[in-house]
């Protein structure tokens, strides 16, 4: 992104939001239509809207994806960029008004080692702002991992010195929940011999007492605390199943773990914690299938109370202050941003009960409620879709601030979820085009990749593209997708192409099957990873009148080939999963190369040349392969090889041009 263009850069995706300790600015990564990553630096001020500052690199280059901020109480983000082994800390800031409109980067230091990840030091009540590289107080600490079970805490400081080693403590440590505002002792999950504690680091003196042991062998997390009150929320197994409970540290009570907080299939997260005369609130994200919602928890009142937020994703994290509770949000027409909310003014607005059923759709679809278990089932909010569009307006206590609008004025592409039959249950799927979609003229069939992942209700520059050229997309949750509990993220553990499959099979049946009845023509195909390798599999698999073409991004051709090529995260993680585990039925080897001949519909393959995941020779095997079998290049088949792109081909610099690339191939067979 040129510095040029700085004022006018407008964010379409924004990810890894981090706060100030102390409320007052917020850090994210941003990358506008070129999808080049900045990152931006918010203002969040006692009253009035938050304001993001683009923070570009100079010599317009890119910020790395899987870079680390942290927010700092001037403004500033401290960055941790990553490059194998490699960890190099930067310093970036606005340079003030009256300035040359050019980021100020300040290297800082580099540490060496396989992992690193940082946490912000707590700002003490009442300290002003630090003052930008005046103060020698530290104002993060690293924590590293080498291939020896031992963590590494350095504390990292902004005036140019080196980073100082405080600590080094035998096991590997995650978490790090602040237990003093002084930032010298620090809760973290140590991992041993299989189980989950929590201890205690003291910075002062490196030493590690036991914390957590609820069960002889439960795992036990600290998840949130207040070291003012010492008020505590836990998360254990010890109950027989994985629930969050709460108590005071130090108090003489036990733990205790209210049912209100156990909600089968639904993962219960504390994002931001309040004192209030009457004791802690507590925000809790309340994640399930595509969509999230948010309760707020009063320990006194005993009970979980829904908030009327609109229906999206929020972001799992969050600030509550005077200003109110800050937490990242997307929806599909809503570019990722971050709302403020007034929880009290939420809290009495309520949910609205439905007063009629679902509406009857084909393929026995119906629109799905809130997400919510128990009483929450039937709540259905006045903005969901399927409410007439004047009443889908916001509640009173809830602002969004920073959301891009499109370019032309007018209105991203709404999407809903819908809950279709499955061969094996109900499946959820995010779905653009309206009530209208299963007509549509041009209809896309998109699977996510992972297989540990899930489509959700967020905004997704790749199909409102599509949307934007008149194609509906359905977007399944198959087996393997994970927020719908365990059972189903684990059906395909072992069996890759096997459940995930037979789902994609028999929704291809179903749609294509009633789009032929209305003079339509199939479904389009499409798919990034391991949605890739799944449509290639689909597109082989069904009959040839039930797939109109096929667009894959970074496909794999089997877990057996991936374990071939891949790097070694990869290969574990793959290993993991089953993936290279083979499967013995009447479809055969699930192996791409093998069923290339199979492959009739037109089909286009894009990958990125610096494919760190998918190594570009799985879509190079599959392109000599087709022209072996006697397939023409440019008729039956195009290949596309991004230059310098890696595996998030789709989010990188020059992503926008193979959006518009894949929307025209989808709705034509041609690639525009």
């Amino acid at each position: 992104m040129n510095v040029a263009t700085r004022a006018a850069t407008h964010a379409l995706r924004r990810l890894s939001f981090t706060f100030a300790t102390d409320g007052s600015h917020a850090a994210s990564l941003a990358s506008a239509a070129d999808g080049g990553w900045y990152v931006e630096s918010w203002i969040l001020p006692p009253t009035g809207p938050a304001v993001p500052t683009a923070l570009p690199l100079p010599g317009n280059r890119s910020e790395n994806l899987r870079s680390q901020l942290i927010a700092l109480p001037d403004g500033s983000v401290l960055v941790c960029r990553h490059d194998g082994e490699r960890h190099d800390l930067v310093l970036l800031s606005d340079p003030g008004p009256g300035r040359e409109p050019v980021t100020c980067e300040q290297q800082l230091a580099t540490l060496r080692m396989p992992g690193l990840r940082l946490l912000p030091l707590p700002v003490p009540p009442g300290d002003a702002p630090r003052t930008r590289g005046s103060s020698r107080a530290p104002v993060a600490l690293a924590l590293g991992t080498d291939t020896r079970p031992a963590t590494t805490a350095w504390l990292l400081r902004t005036d140019g010195s080196e980073p100082e080693q405080v600590a080094e403590i035998p096991g590997l440590h995650g978490g790090g929940v602040w237990l003093d505002h002084a930032g010298t002792l620090l809760a973290l999950d140590r991992v041993n011999a299989g189980v989950v504690r929590t201890v205690v680091l003291d910075l002062r003196t490196g030493d590690v007492t036991p914390l957590l042991e609820i069960g002889e062998r439960s795992n036990d997390r600290l998840v949130l605390f207040d070291p003012d009150s010492r008020f505590a929320m836990v998360r254990s197994d010890a109950p027989a199943t994985d629930r969050l409970g709460w108590g005071v540290l130090g108090g003489g009570e036990p733990l205790r773990f209210p049912e209100c907080l156990h909600m089968a299939g639904m993962f219960l997260r504390p994002v931001a914690l309040r004192p209030a005369p009457d004791g802690p609130r507590v925000a809790v994200q309340v994640d399930h299938g595509a969509g999230s919602a948010l309760a707020l928890w009063r320990p006194a009142a005993g009970r979980l109370d829904p908030l009327a937020v609109p229906p999206g994703r929020l972001g799992a994290v969050g600030h509550w202050s005077e200003a109110g509770l800050r937490m990242p949000y997307s929806s599909p027409e809503h570019p990722a941003a971050l709302a403020t909310l007034d929880v009290d003014a939420l809290l009495d607005h309520g949910p609205a009960t439905a007063t009629t059923g679902p509406v009857p759709l084909p393929l026995q679809l119906a629109p799905l409620g809130s997400g919510l278990p128990g009483p929450w089932r039937d709540t259905v909010l006045p903005w969901q879709p399927g409410t007439p569009r004047t009443a889908r307006t916001a509640p009173p206590g809830w602002q969004l601030d920073g959301s891009t609008p499109p370019g032309d004025g007018g209105r991203w592409h709404p999407a809903q979820s819908l809950e279709l039959a499955g061969p094996a249950g109900p499946l959820e799927a995010v779905v653009y085009g309206g009530d209208a979609w299963l007509s549509s003229p041009h209809l896309v069939l998109a699977l996510h990749g992972g297989p540990a992942d899930a489509w959700r209700l967020e905004f997704d520059p790749a199909l409102q593209r599509m949307a934007a050229a008149g194609l509906a997309v359905i977007a399944p949750n198959q087996r393997g997708s994970t927020g719908y509990g365990l059972a189903h993220a684990m059906a395909i553990r072992g069996a890759w192409g096997g459940p995930d499959l037979d789902d994609i099979l028999y929704l291809l049946d179903g749609i294509a099957g009633q789009r032929a009845a209305l003079g339509l023509e199939p479904p389009a195909l499409f798919g990034v990873s391991y949605g890739a390798f799944l449509a290639l599999l689909a597109a082989a698999h069904a009959p040839a009148d039930h797939v109109a073409r096929c667009a894959v991004v970074a496909p794999f051709l089997s877990g057996a080939r991936l374990l071939a090529e891949a790097s070694s995260p990869v290969r574990a993680l793959t290993t993991r999963l089953g993936g290279g585990e083979p499967i013995a039925d009447a479809r055969g080897p699930r192996d791409v190369l093998q069923l290339a001949h199979r492959l009739s519909s037109p089909l286009l393959v894009v990958h990125g040349d610096r494919d760190e995941v998918v190594p570009v020779s799985q879509s190079r095997s599959l392109r000599h392969e087709l022209l072996r079998i006697g397939r023409t290049e440019g008729a039956d088949f195009r290949y596309v090889e991004a230059a310098g792109a890696g595996h998030e081909v789709l989010a990188e610099e020059g992503a926008a041009v193979l959006h518009e690339l894949l929307a025209a191939f989808l709705r034509t067979g041609r690639p525009g």
